[in-house]
């Protein structure tokens, strides 16, 4: 698919939203709001491990986002919502830009552990720290959005609006980029680093982009979440964060970035409806169903879609292996 008749259909399932959401209870907003947000850090795990990686601390940058965009308003004076999603996103990124040197020598279950290790820092820090709220985190100030103050009638659609808008735009750009000599590559070093190696491409260099593409996607995540839910805490960075987030790639797949954004939605709905009915069995009910998916479609909900084109010769996506040993 072209990036024009993409764009052309991001448009079009942009407006659609904002249409529906003029319709839908505020419940509704805010369920497809933080799902959308979620699904920005899940965007972020599925790139990388499209990639070749394997990230268990996608949790780290979540909470880097979250703060940045809390901090904002006492440190810099900034309250709009749009610059605190670009601050947070940025944030991220650049400690990902740190980190990746270090994570690219390796691969599989180190690569994986070493980026649970730095969540966990980041936890404990967060934790710790008596001038972020310590282990009760912080309140966040309600943003505004180009200028347009929130109050309590239109603040759940005006940030359903900013996250739909987000979201759609870091979907099309991820599929760009997935359709892009450098995102084919990132296939290729997912499939056989050696031999991109031989041909006189740098598997590192593409790791280390798909690590820092993850991290951007996942400071955009937690900076919108914050101002969604109006508190930052430090179990944002927690090993059970980044372990939902996987749990949802897993459930998408690698194959569709819609479908990424579908299982986040799923999820959210699962966990809602189950919490509400079943509220001391609902993580059962969560296991059941994807158990469900693992054996019925393994490739995840991406492979719902049918292939065309290009992609039909491409070999089936699976979740990468955390066996293998340095590069």
């Amino acid at each position: 698919m072209s990036a024009t008749k993409s764009f052309q259909m991001a448009v079009v399932a942009a407006v659609v939203l904002l249409l529906a959401g003029q319709l839908a209870p505020t419940w509704l907003q805010f369920l497809v709001t933080m799902s959308a947000s979620n699904g920005l850090a899940v965007l972020g795990i599925v790139v990388l491990m499209r990639g070749g990686g394997a990230t268990f601390g996608q949790g780290m940058f979540f909470a880097l986002g979250a703060y940045a965009a809390a901090l904002a308003p006492t440190l810099l004076g900034v309250q709009d919502a749009v610059l605190r999603i670009l601050l947070g996103t940025l944030v991220a990124g650049l400690i990902g830009a740190i980190c990746a040197p270090l994570l690219v020598r390796y691969r599989g279950i180190f690569f994986a552990m070493l980026t649970l290790a730095l969540s966990m820092v980041m936890f404990g820090l967060l934790s710790k720290s008596s001038a972020l709220g310590g282990s009760d985190g912080i309140n966040i100030v309600k943003p505004t959005v180009l200028g347009m103050a929130l109050h309590s009638g239109n603040a759940e659609y005006v940030l359903y609006c900013l996250t739909v808008v987000v979201s759609v735009a870091a979907g099309w750009l991820v599929s760009v980029y997935w359709n892009s000599a450098a995102g084919l590559m990132a296939l290729a070093v997912r499939g056989n680093p050696l031999r991109v190696e031989y041909l006189g491409a740098s598997a590192r260099r593409s790791l280390g982009t798909s690590f820092v593409i993850c991290a951007l996607l996942g400071g955009a995540s937690g900076s919108i979440t914050a101002q969604a839910l109006g508190h930052v805490e430090p179990n944002f960075a927690n090993w059970t964060t980044s372990g939902e987030l996987v749990f949802v790639a897993v459930l998408a797949g690698y194959r569709r970035v819609p479908a990424v954004f579908a299982a986040s939605l799923l999820l959210e709905i699962v966990r809602s409806f189950s919490n509400l009915y079943f509220p001391n069995t609902w993580q059962l009910a969560l296991g059941t169903f994807m158990l469900l998916v693992i054996m019925f479609r393994p490739e995840g909900l991406g492979s719902l879609w049918p292939a065309s084109g290009r992609r039909k010769a491409e070999p089936a996506l699976a979740v990468p292996s955390v066996t293998g040993g340095q590069s």
